[in-house]
């Protein structure tokens, strides 16, 4: 059995072309809800922004066979938003205003660097979110969505009742939900 949450990039690519379904759901898993808030923050509109991510993955799936990432899998699909969102941006006749404001510099043939930063943003502002919680309940945190342990298993290592441990983890995206608050999508995708 494979474990699709283990996997790189590259061999989820690989899987995909060759018609794997759980393997396109664990792309979407790994990368929906930083595309969406990449999306949202250009876009400012939450709709709009799914259906960004949303035509980014039916794009994805109908064109897996002749798929071919050049750069990275992250790196393809946040120009894939990018691309959507200039012809957002085109359609509405603003792309111009934000250029001549000098609130939206991206230089196309150096977007891989500004999605890289973009994603770093993202997963560091999670990990401050993730540090400040109490101790027990990173630590049980970290087992499960860093180490992918089972709570069977985290109740072991700590010695814990396996209620307690799924005490802890619905405290912790409580937690996450309360102080993140567009992260309620993120959190509701990944989660649920």
């Amino acid at each position: 059995m494979i474990l699709y949450n283990s996997l790189a990039d590259a061999e989820l690519t690989h899987l995909l072309k060759s018609d794997d379904q759980a393997a396109f759901e664990e792309i979407y898993l790994r990368y929906a809800s930083l595309l969406y808030l990449y999306a949202y923050r250009k876009l400012k509109g939450k709709e709009e922004a799914k259906d960004v991510v949303q035509d980014v993955f039916i794009a994805l799936w109908n064109n897996r066979k002749k798929f071919d990432v050049k750069t990275t899998l992250s790196g393809y699909l946040y120009k894939s938003v990018l691309n959507k969102v200039f012809n957002i941006f085109k359609h509405q006749n603003i792309i111009q205003e934000y250029i001549k404001a000098n609130q939206h510099f991206i230089k196309i043939d150096s977007t891989e660097t500004d999605y890289l930063i973009r994603e770093k943003d993202i997963t560091t502002l999670i990990e401050n979110e993730i540090a400040a919680m109490p101790p027990r309940m990173r630590e049980i945190y970290e087992l499960k969505r860093k180490k992918f342990l089972s709570t069977k298993e985290i109740a072991k290592q700590l010695n814990l009742s396996e209620f307690t441990v799924s005490t802890h983890m619905k405290r912790a995206l409580k937690l996450l939900k309360d102080k993140l608050p567009i992260f309620i999508y993120l959190v509701y995708i990944i989660y649920h």
